[in-house]
């Protein structure tokens, strides 16, 4: 137990003991107050040691008695009750510290989630206001719990790093809170994605905020979050207050893998359930093949289809300038090409890479 909290605890005064204060001034006894107010002797004996509040009622109770407006009594009643709970707080705060060894904390703050503080204390109240929950408690309901019984919560209980994991999560979740997103049109949304096409071909300076401003005119939030220690994690897709999120962290940082784990995130809203919380690269979440496979096909057939990538095979050899042609004439990118021939291991792993593009979502954290 910590001494410090203990010493506070002793020094708190309750109201009752200006009651008792008053009432020795005066001359009177519990019992003869008791008998004033209408209250057993035992009843106003709990409330002068504390273990009783004032209830308004007997503020008024005493005001008759006393000669000492109810407000004074109700505004010590309210000062006490809440020194004490400030108190047992730091109690509680201080019994969940060690929660605290379990996160990436050098990198949150130095992203800027949690601010750099060292008091412990403070750290774990921080850190459950970034989770938007009351105690440690609620945290393993939400992000533990092998039961998951609501959309919100997501079970991490099998995977390493539950911790890192969430907390990446839960970035994305306050990012897109603070995006201005319309009422979700899966219609626009397969429209936009049409249109989407032109930033992966063009792939402009500000292609992030342009993919986000076309996700959100239709209704998809799209968050950028850069990994944590232990939480290697590409993208996620799920559900969040109603609307779609797709969160992404530029793991790769090129082209060619940013456009695809977007367009297969894109695929798991369109595709699956509002229920379902999807994560790339995790192990020890619960993986549905079928659906992965799905949002793989739709991926790939989305940034380059089967007809254009058989027509670029047989126009071997893939020299820079006819990759560069048939990325202009399939509106994709240079890099998606490179890659499609690579993972089919038509070119080596190391041919073509200069065609591909560097993504770098947070460039400040690299300097």
């Amino acid at each position: 137990m910590n001494t410090d909290i203990e010493l506070e605890k002793s020094l708190l005064s309750p109201p009752g003991d200006t009651i008792q204060e008053t009432i020795d001034a005066m001359g009177m006894s519990q019992a003869e107050l008791a008998e004033r107010i209408g209250r057993p002797k035992e009843k106003l004996n709990d409330v002068i040691k504390g273990r009783e509040p004032i209830s308004t009622e007997t503020a008024y109770r005493l005001e008759k008695a006393l000669g000492i407006p109810a407000s004074f009594w109700i505004n010590r009643e309210t000062k006490y009750r809440r020194e004490v709970y400030e108190i047992e707080q730091q109690e509680r705060l201080f019994a969940q510290q060690d929660w605290l060894k379990c996160f990436p904390l050098k990198e949150m703050k130095r992203y800027g989630w949690i601010s750099d503080i060292v008091d412990k204390n403070h750290l774990v109240a921080e850190l459950l206001t970034f989770y938007g929950v009351a105690s440690t408690n609620e945290w393993e309901r939400i992000y533990i719990a092998k039961e998951v019984a609501v959309a919100f919560r997501i079970s991490l209980a099998n995977t390493k790093s539950p911790h890192a994991i969430s907390a990446w999560l839960r970035q994305g979740e306050i990012d897109a809170e603070k995006l201005t997103v319309k009422e979700y049109n899966k219609s626009a949304f397969k429209e936009a994605l049409k249109e989407i096409k032109k930033l992966v071909n063009q792939f402009p300076d500000d292609f992030a905020a342009q993919l986000q401003k076309l996700c959100a005119h239709c209704g998809v939030a799209v968050s950028y979050v850069p990994t944590l220690p232990k939480a290697p994690i590409s993208g996620a897709s799920r559900w969040y207050r109603g609307r779609p999120l797709i969160q992404l962290s530029g793991r790769y940082r090129t082209d060619d893998r940013f456009w695809f784990t977007f367009y297969h995130e894109a695929a798991h809203i369109l595709l699956h359930g509002k229920k379902e919380i999807f994560l790339e690269n995790v192990e020890g979440t619960e993986l549905d093949k079928a659906k992965e496979d799905e949002a793989d096909n739709f991926a790939a057939s989305n940034l380059l289809t089967e007809k254009q990538l058989r027509i670029i095979i047989d126009a071997a050899p893939h020299d820079p300038t006819s990759i560069k042609h048939y990325a202009d004439e399939f509106n994709t990118s240079p890099g998606v090409i490179i890659g499609r021939l690579q993972h089919l291991q038509l070119i080596p792993w190391s041919l073509g890479n200069e065609l591909m593009q560097k993504v770098e979502l947070f460039p400040d954290l690299n300097t």
